[in-house]
């Protein structure tokens, strides 16, 4: 006979079910489906899901302080380890001759990051504090690894919410950046040929130009200096072609190994109690507002440069100067195909793109001084 005793440690799971972890449970098929069917950012995407599932289970031992979930958090985005070595690989993998061929371009990635800041001071008035307002605005750098190291920082206690719409609005560029696109620009405007004509960077630019972003950086904003130390460590590897293992491995094996631990220890951050709040809301809306004014902000600033160069600059590629590379550029490039299919603007598009990736960087590392990080 079994006593009531046994029953109830059988039970156990079951009665330690609440709507809250249901409705987590639910929203991590949500991400398998957007990860698996739709294919939106799955390398990600699809690793937080499983870690929202598992933090989500009734009486989950991974989310102990002993458990797997816990540690790999504690392990590498408590000290923010993971984000930074995710950055090496984008370096590996970053081309930034397209900026270099057009270094006026840098001005289009610093418009837009506009709406970070804007959207930290709507988060103020919405009553969220300094740190957690700035942690929000940062969402509109739309590059999860400079959002994860900057939430990490301010506020880890929104690092789930954070992460999630960091991601999501970067898998979903090709949806919410043509109709900013084509709300600002005429058909002339989109139907504007920029003739690209590629000119030959020796070895030594494509180096140094690394090497002295660092220096420059590093001495302007000290709190960017991780982020774009280690962007520009896995760019300087891969130009000087010195390194070719440890190319490939930043770009691939340590890359794909550290986003899976990233994104199963964000997940495991995604507990119903905590997450499910109303504020988390306010995140998601605030985050989507963030990314529509940073390539409104981009867009209106070609359209300026269009009119000083003479008409010679098409602003769609000013929506480029995110930090979504390079889905960004290519998404700018469908856009004026739409238009003229003979257009090409996909290299000026890239420039543009490759100088969102610096500035979101430099910009994460204003905000932590804003913010007196550290101090």
């Amino acid at each position: 006979m079994i006593d009531q005793e046994t029953i109830g440690l059988l039970m156990k799971g079951v009665n330690g079910v609440t709507w809250q972890s249901l409705v987590m449970i639910g929203v991590s098929f949500v991400l398998f489906y957007l990860a698996i069917v739709k294919d939106y950012e799955p390398l990600l995407l699809l690793p937080i899901g499983a870690g929202c599932l598992l933090a989500n289970l009734p009486l989950s031992p991974l989310i102990a302080e002993d458990g797997m979930l816990k540690i790999l958090y504690e392990m590498g985005v408590g000290n923010e380890m993971f984000p930074l070595l995710v950055f090496i690989g984008i370096g590996a993998l970053t081309d930034f001759g397209p900026l270099l061929e057009n270094p006026k371009f840098v001005l289009l990635g610093a418009a837009g990051q506009f709406g970070i800041f804007l959207t930290l001071i709507l988060a103020l008035l919405l009553g969220f504090t300094q740190k957690e307002a700035a942690s929000i605005g940062i969402i509109g750098a739309i590059d999860g690894p400079t959002s994860i190291y900057v939430s990490g920082i301010l506020a880890p206690h929104m690092l789930g919410p954070i992460t999630v719409a960091a991601y999501s609005y970067m898998s979903l560029v090709p949806i919410i950046m043509p109709p900013v696109i084509y709300a600002l620009t005429t058909k002339h405007e989109r139907a504007i040929r920029m003739p690209y004509a590629s000119r030959k960077l020796s070895t030594r630019t494509r180096i140094m130009f690394p090497i002295i972003v660092t220096v420059m950086v590093g001495i302007l904003v000290p709190f960017a200096t991780p982020l774009i130390g280690m962007l520009m460590l896995g760019n300087l590897m891969k130009e000087s072609g010195a390194v070719e293992r440890l190319t490939k491995a930043s770009s691939n094996e340590i890359a794909n190994t550290v986003t899976l631990f990233l994104g199963l220890a964000v997940g495991g951050t995604m507990v119903g109690t905590d997450f499910l709040k109303f504020s988390t809301l306010f995140i998601l809306g605030l985050g989507l507002l963030a990314f529509g004014v940073d390539c409104a902000a981009g867009v209106i600033f070609a359209k300026i440069l269009n009119v000083l160069t003479g008409g010679k600059v098409n602003p769609i590629i000013g929506a480029a100067g995110i930090s979504a590379f390079p889905m960004a550029a290519r998404v700018c490039q469908r856009v004026a195909q739409d238009e003229d299919f003979e257009n090409f603007l996909l290299m000026h598009a890239m420039g543009a793109n490759a100088a969102g990736q610096v500035a979101s960087v430099v910009a994460g590392g204003v905000v932590l001084a804003l913010m007196g990080a550290g101090g």
